[in-house]
């Protein structure tokens, strides 16, 4: 049986709940035992090690639990709701976000053509501290082409902007902020990312379904090779 939590619960996502332990630290725990707290950790701490905005990790031993340093800030997604940030400025951080990750060795492949994937890098995985943007949530990161890590970008906001609801018009900016400035995006690569997005088994049914319209609209608004 897992531990009990440190502390109160201060958020929860679609495969993970994030606790408080102290005013320093928090504790993100996965559920129903997935995923790899300690190999996600060992990525972030060598990203950092390269100067890209990861908050700090304390080893657990854990598979399920990683320890982080607390951030404070909204998310990328709440500035942009709260009318703080503007949805095209959100877009080309987070290409800037690509773009600086994309240059860094990887952790373990010798290929200089392979680079530390984040393939989860949207809006609600930026958090807005006063030192600037730090990226969350590594739980899907590989090594492999960058261009899998746009493309996974590119699906994640696609999807929400051909979905019905009060987002689809500020992910659709975000979408062409992100491609706009020559983008190392690929067929070969979306075909990967949408493949990939279909069978994560945290999306819905009606969400999967938005998918044929996310790559439409993809490749109306970007320039892939």
């Amino acid at each position: 049986m897992p531990t009990p939590p440190p502390g109160r619960l201060l958020g929860s996502g679609r495969r993970a709940d994030v606790y408080e332990i102290d005013e320093g630290w928090v504790l993100r725990r996965e559920r129903e035992g997935g995923g790899d707290a300690a190999a996600e950790g060992a990525v972030m701490e060598h990203v950092r090690a390269h100067g890209y905005p990861v908050p700090r990790v304390r080893p657990t031993g854990s598979r399920t639990d990683l320890v982080m340093e607390r951030l404070s800030g909204p998310t990328m997604l709440q500035a942009c709701l709260a009318g703080t940030l503007d949805v095209t400025e959100a877009g080309s951080i987070l290409a800037r976000l690509l773009r600086d990750l994309h240059v860094l060795p990887a952790l373990r492949a010798a290929d200089p053509a392979v680079r530390v994937l984040h393939l989860d890098l949207h809006p609600e995985n930026v958090m807005l501290t006063p030192d600037g943007p730090r990226v969350i949530d590594w739980s899907n990161t590989e090594e492999g082409d960058p261009g899998l890590d746009w493309a996974a970008s590119a699906v994640i906001l696609a999807q929400a902007a051909v979905s019905d609801d009060s987002l689809a018009t500020p992910a659709r900016a975000m979408l062409a902020a992100l491609l706009a400035d020559s983008s190392p995006l690929t067929r070969p690569a979306l075909t990967a990312a949408l493949r990939r997005r279909a069978g994560n088994p945290t999306m819905s049914r009606m969400e999967v379904e938005l998918l044929d319209h996310a790559e439409e609209l993809i490749l109306s608004v970007g320039q892939t090779g």
